[in-house]
C-alpha cells in the first residue's frame, strides 16, 4: 500500500468522504514537502506534525502553539449589498 493509500485511508477512518479523504492527503504529502524544506527537517518529522495536527482537529482540539484568535465584530464585517428586485 502507497504512502497516499495509507493516508487517504486514515482520513477515510477519521470521518472523510473518499474523494475528500483522497484530496486531504495529497494536500499533507504535499506540505509535509514544503515544511521540510522551509525548516530544513526530515519529512517523516515534518509529516508526523501534520498528521498530530489532522487528529488534535478531529477531536477539536487547539494546539497550544496556535495563535487565539478572535471572530469577527460586526464593525469589521462589511454589510451586505441591497437586494433589488425586479418584479
Amino acid at each position: 500500500m502507497t504512502e497516499m493509500e495509507q493516508l487517504s485511508q486514515l482520513c477515510e477512518r477519521l470521518g472523510a468522504p473518499p474523494a475528500q479523504a483522497a484530496a486531504m492527503a495529497a494536500q499533507l504529502l504535499k506540505r509535509a514537502d514544503q515544511l521540510a524544506l522551509e525548516r530544513n527537517r526530515p519529512r517523516e518529522e515534518t509529516l508526523g506534525h501534520l498528521l498530530r495536527l489532522l487528529v488534535q482537529g478531529r477531536a477539536g482540539e487547539v494546539p497550544a502553539d496556535f495563535p487565539a484568535t478572535q471572530p469577527p465584530t460586526a464593525a469589521s464585517v462589511a454589510p451586505a449589498p441591497p437586494i433589488s428586485s425586479s418584479r
